[in-house]
């Protein structure tokens, strides 16, 4: 049971006005979760079209990846939507990738051992905010460490076959 303290403001003249006597106000078990939900609820979508899209945004750039992906593309998450693709997969594949104090857009590290691997000339460049961070970050496939990177983040970024060198 919820039990919920109210100051009696309507009681009798002759309590002392300095300290209302409290009212208890004992709920059952299905009250007192239809009181948590209502003070919980989201707005309604008709209300949710009319604000301004809250949660992360991002702006993807690719260059070079072939097939039709190469562009700019918005996205927006928590509600998905935007201008890119798959909305709601790119959105999914940053959210698998955060993780609580580290980057999900954090650059390979200079002393990390990379494959010799030649993954394409596709590039891309991701600005924005997530998490309520500021992302800038750029991508490409120019060794293994920078493929397993960009093929991390896929849907968000498209997905790639590795390429002959030149």
């Amino acid at each position: 049971m919820l039990q919920i303290n109210l100051p009696d403001t309507h009681g009798p003249a002759s309590r002392p006005a300095a300290r209302p006597a409290p009212r208890r106000l004992l709920l059952g078990a299905a009250a007192s979760v239809a009181a948590l939900v209502s003070l919980s609820a989201t707005p309604p979508a008709a209300y949710a079209q009319e604000l301004p899209p809250t949660g992360d945004r991002l702006t993807v750039t690719v260059r070079d990846a072939g097939g039709g992906a190469d562009g700019t593309y918005e996205l927006h998450c928590r509600p998905s939507g935007g201008s890119h693709p798959d909305p709601a997969g790119a959105c999914a594949a940053v959210d698998r990738s955060t993780r609580w104090g580290e980057d999900a857009f954090a650059p390979v590290p200079r002393d990390a051992v990379c494959t010799l691997q030649y993954g394409g000339p596709a590039t891309a460049r991701v600005t924005g905010t997530w998490a309520g961070r500021p992302v800038d970050a750029t991508f490409d496939r120019g060794d293994g460490c920078g493929i397993a990177r960009w093929d991390r983040l896929v849907p968000l970024l498209p997905e790639v076959r590795s390429a002959e060198r030149p």
